[in-house]
């Protein structure tokens, strides 16, 4: 029985104490009873709570109010306060002046003021109601001034009882008329909930409550809000009941007062409710979830990461709560809904939603009970949950949701309430044992579901309402409006002496009663099933059955002595340990062969057990390493091999490696779950002790075989209150014994596992992240160390002892820190634990004695024989830095290689040897698994293009003795990832890095690969070697500096000196001022004087301009010519200015520049300052056909912009200062541009500038462009095309002129100016100018880099990701590189079609060398047929990249200077683009994607000068910039593109076969993301002779493939090979059909000794002859046979192709350009029907017939299409035609029969040729070229209709 009410509290207003200007503060009127109860203490605080926004006196009279505050105790127990307030005159403070004779006469005032009074009423239980009625019966009797005293009701509701949970019923009457009842819950443990669940949901809606849901789950501080008290109680009363069978155990405040609001900055979670006065005050609260009940949303901060549920139980848990909440969802659509069904009433929808939740976590807790561990069960029981197991069988290990859950404190709660086996039960154990299979089959049938959800929402009701029929009720209420009276007198005093008497009777009297408590009955526990996945396993890939059998065979081989099969079948073995179940067979196989604990091996036994356990260690992962960690570690103790007489090594000393044996929590679990099995055997044995059937132990009873200890531990539970207290006694101690032995045992494993077997190298005390230290990498020593290592460290040295103490002080804490808390948490007596704690540092010191002669004998164990060290074949000219560092080289994260799921061999992991050349790191080596056979496998790359070098440490499953490993990434998607041999010694390792370094920045250029190729032989260097050769290159610098700081020196032509002075000097001078910055000023904005510095012979200078590339592009497009002002002709507007010779006017242009005719030279200097770096607009490429300009210049100065885009109202001034000047010169300077421009497009006679709104341009262009916002942000849809691409953001105001401004602009200017944004703000547009600004945006630099990073993390990801979410697509699209390619191929299609369109287009865009070259090249690129050919491509890099000065040594990161700043691939990226609209136009490029790849790989390996420095400028100072005839001892360095020729010339390795150009206009790649496809350039590999853009340059005679060839004898003798793509060079494997034809040819010259003839005049024969051919017989040639490949038929069907697109199997080169749904896009379509497969059937048929007109017409020849698709028979003008100019549907044909010829048929045409179609209109005739295709056409027609 318990006190309905503990206390009566009458609380006032208090008029002392003020707590400010407007706030009262409450006091205590009057307590009963006076003297607190000894079980319940007397709470805190109670006035404040009344009032929980403040005390206030009101103005007016208020309704009594009524809530309930719950309050915790320091034991954690809850107080639940209920307050009714209500409002009383205040006589003290009324505001009227009083007149005494007023008061005289009696007339009272009436009241102004009042104060609020509460009366308070506590109590341990929670029946809200009764007290609402209990306190109303007192506010009645008081207002109502009835006749029962005070007194009595307060006496009578303080000693009233009530009675346990259990259902029972409590009539009561307080005495004032009233009957009352109070029905108590059937269960103590299920929550009481009324409606307040339902309301809450009501509130705030599914979403809202299931995050709220979740937020309290994991943790987070939860604060609803709300302008009502009782509303906030009952919220936080739901959101609490929501968590059962979990209970919330932090700070849980549904009402919290004004003055204690800074609660809710508390570090802890909490439940708090708050009134909505005070919700300005709580939003600065960083961490807190706010929820507002009355406006229904929640606010979540951006700080915090609400975890979800894991699916599929959130969908369900939604699923079902909406067909619990809205029950008409489902029905809304119906055509004829069924009658509205009815919400059930509140109460019962509460419990629907509860039963709901309930279900939910049965299911998220489903087998809980068989991953808790017993560990001790008297005097109370002990129980651990085995978190780790529980998500690992889960299938949660990664689900944040459920590990915050298991590691929070209702958890813990739960644990420790729910874990014992023996106690009372309730729904949830029910449900969770039994019901999960059946929630589980429901999960897709809602009415099932439905059913289930009632039927527990029934048990739930029945818990609050037992009884249905509720007793009458009766409590007197005030009369209606009693508040408002104006005479009431105050509350009054009561009389205390008075209510203690009662109080004392009532008491007296209940005491005679009976107890009416029931004690809950216990029972045991149901288990329930185990654990299973939450998701259903998809089938595993692999056949787990034959890997256990591989790994059993292996085993069975080892312990049999049989090595050789052993060898064999170990690598397939290790590769099974990936599988979880190979894993567990293992231990249970090697547990077979230990006998009586111990098992002992010879060596190489022992290595390869060892092997297999370090093995099954490593690959675990963290669901299940404890459980294959446990079953190991005894076993680890068990194999052991003598090395010398009295000594042994056990396998703990080589398995010591992994992160597991430092986890303290893996001790834990591991500790408790061998307690739990000691334990159980401890009450197995007991039992049959009773039984005294010691001869039965054989044949024991299977019964107890299949008891669980919980099963056991059930039984003991139930029978300790029988026995008496000596046997109670002698359990607690047999278990308290059996707990410290196992404690014991676990020390000294721990210190096995622990301390490591060279106690020396002292590399345990590293601390990981977790503050436990991990063992780091102790050198693993099984028989394959090598004596070098050992001697490196001097064991003999006096700091040995202080070492070992480290290492034994680090294992001791740790030790004590794991018996400490497990040893107290199994409850074992102090000085146990004491005895333990001394032990500790004696078992470890021995144990490091011990392992001493173990670590010397395991040393002097013989090395094992490794694979000898295969020195790579270098290059012309390449020499080796360093030698060969023996290594084993790591799989680089692609499945390729490795066998993953791809299949294939295992080529890596390799052994080998890492090597350093001055051109390359090179790995050679042969595969570790001796089945894939003795392939070489070598991977390398230039240095030149390292970009990441990091020391990792690789744990290794091969050879556990590797640790210490280098990862060094390459830009050209390559990744070396080793692990150094343990011979290789640390000082070895750092000179590799060093010299690495050296060669990755050298000093100078001239130190590059490209220019020290086979000059001078640099030192091998041996390791200790200082350089001693600084000191005169240093010496050097210093001149050099000193004598430019003097200008006594010319910067620049240095080569010309050169050969006059023969002084060292001067030839390094022109290396080391390259690097200091302060020598030649990067920034350009101060003008370089060019009076005296540059007095080198112009003559020479301007003819090997003219040489340049530069000038000779100029003259082929008809860019002017190099004259002066007098020689100058009339006609010509753009003229050829040498001002930058000597690269004074901008040192990053070429020397020659084109300019407008008119600009005089002098004015160039004023104009270039207006532009970054001084790059001024130049022209550099001329569109022949209408003569539009392409102009590049860097991105404005924003302080001179002035001039272009001047504002209305300031007038340009007098040129006062240089900088007005410098912007008229501007503005002129861009007059001047138009003038040309104009005059161009008048003189082409094109109207294109006329005023009309209707522009030439595709219209997906621009719709594109204003769709794409990331490109050009528009908001206004202008009808002029300028203002759409502009983008403007709504145009300023012009005053009057507005209308005429837009009338001007609707038209399409002569100029576009491509710019960037910020450019354009401020600025308005001088729209005299016929020109148009167009604001870009653009990935920057830091951006291209970034995703440059990502793309390489993608395609080479060093290690393969753990999570199978993070596939290789999804990487690649995270990278974002796809969507720069986009914006690049976007911006040069829309300015291609702009030039096409008659309109030039200036580019200036950041500094005008990164995106302007990429955008700039790419329009040229996609407008100009010649750049697609290789002579064209070369001169289009050397233009526009080269001369114009792209920073190629800066963006590849070649200098010393530019090292930190990251790899920004510009070049790249336009590579990539070139690829793209390759792959969409194959016919288009006369070289091929190899010639691509080509150059991306050696655009950033050194090989060649060519993309050496930053421009021509610094080449020309370097004197690499023009060849010398004279000096034969210059520094010469190769150039690419020589090498190319001469690479062309030989072979037609670059040459594209399909190349057939069409004079078309310019090209319309289709820049879609969907139709960018990744280049195979970023993941392809060849580990048979590493890249081979290095070997394609090499002559074949020493070529890498002979070393194949003798690699595998049998490969020669059967012709036949396995070609693996990941190691084999497929393209040379096998060659495409020509190429093996041309190959065939050269091989049958050279035997019959002719000289081999060029291949390129071999290929023009061959084509045209096929022209010959096709001309003779058109009719014959199939479009798809190899004859008409090259026909001048091409271009038609590459015309006729952009109208219909085939719609069957595509060849595999068009699969890149597959169209948009809607079938035609005539952009991109570039199908070319001529290399689509033999089985199209899009044209079965076509060629030439003769057709006889309609009456009275002649014989035509046609080219018809027979269409099988379409079903049509179409025809054409000619074959080249692409437009149909009819067809006649197969659909309408009756018959086709041959017929005899008519009147006016072909003079030629033989009798048999003719053929008749009949169809049901009319008749064709036809004539066909010969008998016999007449014959094919009738057949190939009448399949057609009979196919119909």
């Amino acid at each position: 029985m318990a006190r309905l009410a503990d206390y009566f509290i009458v609380v006032g207003y208090d008029h002392e104490k003020t707590a400010g200007p407007t706030e009262g503060l409450g006091k205590i009127i009057q307590r009963f009873p006076q003297k607190d109860w000894e079980d319940t203490p007397f709470p805190q605080g109670i006035e404040l709570f009344c009032q929980p926004g403040g005390w206030q006196l009101s103005k007016e009279r208020k309704q009594p109010t009524f809530f309930v505050v719950v309050l915790t105790d320091i034991d954690s127990e809850r107080h639940y306060c209920s307050c009714l307030t209500f409002y009383e005159a205040e006589i003290n403070l009324q505001g009227t002046k009083e007149i005494e004779g007023e008061e005289e006469s009696g007339l009272i005032q009436p009241a102004e003021v009042f104060a609020p009074k509460s009366l308070v009423l506590v109590s341990r239980l929670d029946y809200p109601e009764i007290f609402r009625a209990c306190l109303g019966l007192i506010y009645t009797v008081y207002v109502d001034s009835l006749n029962v005293s005070l007194e009595t009701l307060i006496a009578n509701l303080c000693s009233c009882l009530v009675p346990a949970s259990g259902g029972s019923q409590k009539l009561f009457s307080l005495g004032a008329g009233d009957r009352q009842l109070i029905q108590t819950p059937l269960h103590d443990s299920l929550p009481v909930t009324g409606t307040s669940v339902a309301l809450l949901f009501q509130q705030l809606g599914i979403q809202n409550v299931l995050s709220l849901f979740c937020a309290v789950l994991t943790e987070n501080k939860v604060l609803f809000h709300s302008a009502s008290f009782q509303r906030l109680s009952d919220a936080c009363r739901a959101l609490e009941s929501l968590m059962f069978p979990l209970k919330y155990s932090y700070p849980y405040i549904p009402i919290l007062p004004a003055q204690l609001l800074e609660v809710l900055s508390s570090p802890t979670p909490f439940i708090i409710g708050v009134h909505s006065v005070f919700r300005n005050d709580i939003h600065e609260l960083l961490d807190v979830i706010i929820a507002d009940l009355d406006g229904g949303t929640i606010k979540i901060p951006e700080c915090i990461h609400l975890s979800q549920l894991p699916e599929p139980l959130l969908h369900q848990t939604q699923m079902a709560l909406s067909l619990v909440l809205h029950p008409d969802l489902e029905t809304a659509d119906y055509a004829f809904p069924p009658p509205r069904t009815a919400l059930s009433h509140s109460k019962m929808l509460d419990k629907e939603v509860r039963a709901i939740f309930l279900r939910l976590f049965a299911q998220l807790f489903q087998g809980y009970r068989s991953c808790l561990q017993l560990i001790r069960i008297h005097a109370e029981p002990v129980i651990h949950f085995h978190k780790a197991a529980f998500l690992g069988q889960r299938g949660l290990i990664e689900n944040d949701f459920l590990t915050k859950v298991l590691n929070g404190m209702a958890f813990a709660g739960f644990v420790s309430e729910r874990g014992p086996p023996f106690r009372t039960c309730d729904l949830f154990d029910e449900l969770v044992a039994f019901e999960v299979e059946r929630i589980k089959a429901e999960e897709g049938n809602p009415p099932k579901m439905i059913k289930h959800v009632r039927e527990l929402a029934e048990q739930l009701f029945k818990n609050e309402n037992p009884n249905p029929h509720m007793a009458f009720q009766k409590v007197p209420r005030p009369t209606e409006g009693s508040h408002l009276r104006v005479h009431v007198l105050p509350f009054p005093r009561i009389n205390e002496g008075r209510v203690q008497e009662l109080l004392q009777e009532g008491l007296a009297r209940s005491q005679g009663a009976p107890p009416a408590t029931r004690g809950d009955k216990k029972c045991v526990v149901p288990a329930g099933p185990p654990v299973v996945s939450i998701m259903e396993k998809g089938s595993t890939v692999f056949n787990s059955a034959q890997r256990l059998e591989v790994v059993r065979n292996c085993i069975t081989f080892i312990f049999e002595n049989k090595f050789l099969e052993t060898e064999k079948t170990l690598p397939a073995a290790l590769r099974a340990l990936k599988g979880k179940a190979a894993r567990h067979c293992l231990t249970q196989e090697l547990g077979q062969h230990v006998k009586e604990n111990r098992a002992i091996l010879d060596h190489q036994q022992f290595d390869y057990i060892v092997r297999m356990m370090n093995c099954a260690l490593q690959d675990c992962s963290s669901s299940e390493e404890y459980s294959i960690a446990a079953a190991l570690l005894p076993l680890t103790t068990a194999f052991y091999r003598k090395l010398a007489p009295g000594v042994s090594q056990f396998a703990y000393t080589c398995v010591q490696d992994h992160p597991i044996w430092t986890n303290q929590q893996f001790w834990e679990t591991t500790f408790y779950s061998n307690v739990q099995n000691q334990v159980r055997s401890l009450y197995l044995t007991a039992k049959d002790d009773n039984h005294a059937v010691q001869l039965k132990q054989k044949e024991k009873p299977p019964a107890d075989q299949e008891k669980t200890a919980m099963d056991l531990a059930a039984e003991q539970l139930r029978l300790w209150p029988t026995l008496n207290k000596q046997t109670q006694q002698e359990l607690v101690q047999n278990e308290e014994s059996t707990v410290f032995s196992q404690a014991i045992h676990f020390a000294n494993l721990m210190v096995y596992l622990l301390v490591p077997l060279d106690t020396s190298k002292n590399k345990l005390l590293r601390t990981s992240a977790t503050g436990d230290w991990e063992s780091g990498s102790n050198s693993i020593v099984t028989n394959s160390i090598a004596g070098s290592v050992a001697e490196s460290y001097d064991t003999e040295s006096g700091f040995e002892d202080s070492e070992n103490n480290d290492v034994a002080n680090a294992v001791v804490r740790f030790i004590t820190r794991f018996i400490d808390k497990v040893c107290t948490e199994s409850g074992v007596t102090q000085d146990h634990i004491k005895g333990l704690h001394c032990m500790i540092p004696g078992i470890v010191a021995m144990h490091i004695e011990t392992l001493e002669a173990v670590h010397r004998e395991s040393r002097r164990l013989p090395p094992i024989q490794k694979p000898k060290i295969l020195r790579p074949t270098l290059l012309p000219g390449e020499e080796f830095v360093c030698e060969g560092l023996r290594v084993l080289l790591d799989p680089d994260g692609r499945e390729e290689a490795t066998g993953g799921l791809l299949g294939g061999p295992h080529i890596l992991p390799a052994e080998g040897a890492l090597f350093l050349t001055t051109y390359r790191i090179i790995f050679k080596g042969t595969p570790h698994d001796q089945l894939v056979g003795e392939q070489t496998v070598i991977r390398s790359f230039p240095i030149a293009s390292m970009t990441k070098e990091k020391k990792i440490s690789i744990q290794n499953q091969l050879q556990q003795s590797m640790q210490e490993g280098l990862q060094i990434s390459s830009a050209t998607f390559q990744l070396i990832k080793v692990a150094f041999d343990e011979e290789v010694s640390p000082e070895v390792v750092e000179i590799f890095k060093k010299q690495l370094m050296k060669f990755r920045y050298p000093q100078s250029i001239f130190s590059t690969f490209a220019f020290a190729a086979g000059q001078t032989a640099p030192q091998i260097i041996l390791p200790k070697q200082k350089e001693k050769n600084t000191s005169f290159r240093t010496f050097s610098k210093s001149i050099v500096k000193g004598a430019k700081r003097a200008g006594k020196m010319t910067i620049g032509r240095q080569y010309l000196l050169k050969k006059k002075t023969g002084t060292i000097v001067e030839e390094r001078g022109n290396r080391p001022g390259w690097n200091e910055e302060d020598d030649i000023s990067v920034s350009d904005d101060s003008e370089l004087h060019t009076s005296g510095t540059l007095k080198a012979s112009e003559k020479s200078t301007m003819e090997q301009l003219v040489e340049r590339a530069c000038f000779r592009d100029y003259q082929r497009l008809g860019l002017g010519t190099i004259s002066t002002n007098s020689s100058r002709s009339k006609t010509e507007y753009l003229r050829i200015t040498a001002l930058n010779r000597m690269y004074s006017l901008c040192r990053s242009y070429p020397g020659l520049l084109v300019v407008p005719q008119s600009v005089q030279d002098s004015s160039l200097q004023r104009v270039a300052r207006c532009y970054r770096h001084n790059r001024l607009p130049v022209v550099c490429w001329k569109n022949t056909k209408n003569s539009t300009l392409l102009l590049r210049s860097g991105g404005f100065h924003g302080k001179s912009v002035v001039g272009l885009f001047k504002s209305q109202n300031t007038h340009p001034t007098a040129p006062t200062s240089l900088e007005s000047s410098s912007s008229i010169e501007q503005e002129k300077y861009l007059q001047a541009l138009l003038n040309v421009i104009s005059v161009h497009c008048k003189r082409n006679g094109s109207n294109t500038l006329t005023v009309s709104p209707t522009i030439a341009l595709s219209p997906g262009v621009w719709a594109s462009l204003r769709s794409s916002n990331r490109f050009i942000n528009t908001q206004t849809p202008f009808i002029d095309v300028g203002a759409r691409l502009a983008g403007k953001d709504n145009p300023p105001p012009y005053s009057s002129s507005s209308f005429l401004q837009s009338q001007l602009l609707r038209r399409q200017a002569a100029l576009y100016i491509f710019g960037e944004k910020s450019q354009l703000r401020g600025f308005k547009l001088d729209f005299a100018l016929n020109c148009e600004f167009v604001p870009v945006e653009f990935s920057d630099i830091r951006q291209t880099k970034a995703s440059f990073k990502k793309l390489m993390r993608a395609c080479v990801p060093s290690t393969i990701p753990t999570d199978s979410e993070a596939t290789f697509l999804k990487a690649l699209g995270e990278s974002e590189w796809f969507p720069q390619l986009h914006r690049i191929m976007q911006l040069g299609v829309i300015i291609s079609e702009l030039l096409e369109n008659g309109s030039s287009v200036m580019v200036c865009l950041e500094d005008g060398w990164d995106i302007t070259a990429q955008v700039v090249s790419l329009v040229q690129l996609l407008s100009d047929p010649f750049y697609r050919t290789l002579e064209g491509f070369r001169m289009l890099v050397e233009k526009e990249w080269l001369s114009f000065g792209h920073k190629f040594s800066q963006r590849s990161n070649l200098t010393l200077n530019c090292q930190g700043s990251g790899f920004a691939p510009v070049f790249l990226q336009f590579l990539d683009c070139v690829h793209q609209i390759h792959n969409q136009y194959p016919t288009e490029f006369e070289f091929n994607q190899y010639y691509l790849k080509f150059l991306a790989f050696h655009h950033i390996s050194n090989r060649f000068k060519t993309f050496l420095l930053d421009s021509d400028y610094e080449r020309l100072e370097h004197g690499t910039l023009f060849e010398d005839k004279g000096d034969k001892h210059a520094k010469k360095g190769i150039c690419i593109w020589e090498c190319i020729e001469k690479m062309h010339k030989r072979s037609p390795v670059f040459f594209n076969y399909l190349y057939a150009p069409a004079e078309v206009e310019a090209l319309k790649p289709n820049v879609n993301m969907s139709s960018l496809k990744k280049w195979d350039y970023y993941v392809e590999e060849i580990l048979a002779t590493g890249p081979s853009y290095d070997w394609t340059m090499v002559p074949a005679k020493c070529s890498v493939s002979e070393e194949n060839d003798q690699a595998d004898g049998s490969a020669s003798q059967t012709k036949r090979k396995i070609v693996w793509p990941c190691y084999d060079d497929v393209k040379k494997i096998q060659p495409d059909a020509i190429t093996s034809l041309l190959n065939e040819i050269e091989r049958l010259e050279s035997k019959l000794n002719q000289s081999p003839e060029r291949w390129q005049l071999l290929w023009e024969r061959v084509k045209m002859n096929l022209k010959d051919d096709s001309r003779q017989d058109n009719l014959r040639r199939h479009p798809s046979g190899s004859s008409g490949m090259m026909s001048p038929n091409l271009h038609s069907y590459q015309k006729r192709s952009l109208l219909e697109i085939p719609d069957s199997g595509l060849g595999e080169e068009q699969s890149s350009s597959i169209s948009p749904s809607n079938g035609v896009d005539r952009r991109a379509t570039t199908l070319y029907n001529h290399f689509t497969s033999k089985t199209d059937e899009n044209r079965s048929f076509e060629g030439t017939l003769y057709k006889r007109g309609a009456l009275l017409k002649g014989w035509k020849p046609r080219w018809f299409v027979l269409d099988v698709t379409k079903h049509q028979l179409r025809y054409y003008d000619s074959g080249e035609d692409t437009s149909c100019k009819g067809h006649i549907d197969l659909a309408e044909v009756e018959t086709v029969i041959p017929a005899s010829p008519t009147i006016g048929a072909p003079k030629h045409a033989s009798e048999k040729a003719f053929f008749d179609l009949k169809t049901n209109k009319r008749v064709y005739n036809f004539c066909a070229q010969d008998a016999q295709s007449a014959q094919q056409w009738m057949d190939r027609i009448q399949s057609c209709i009979s196919d119909a």
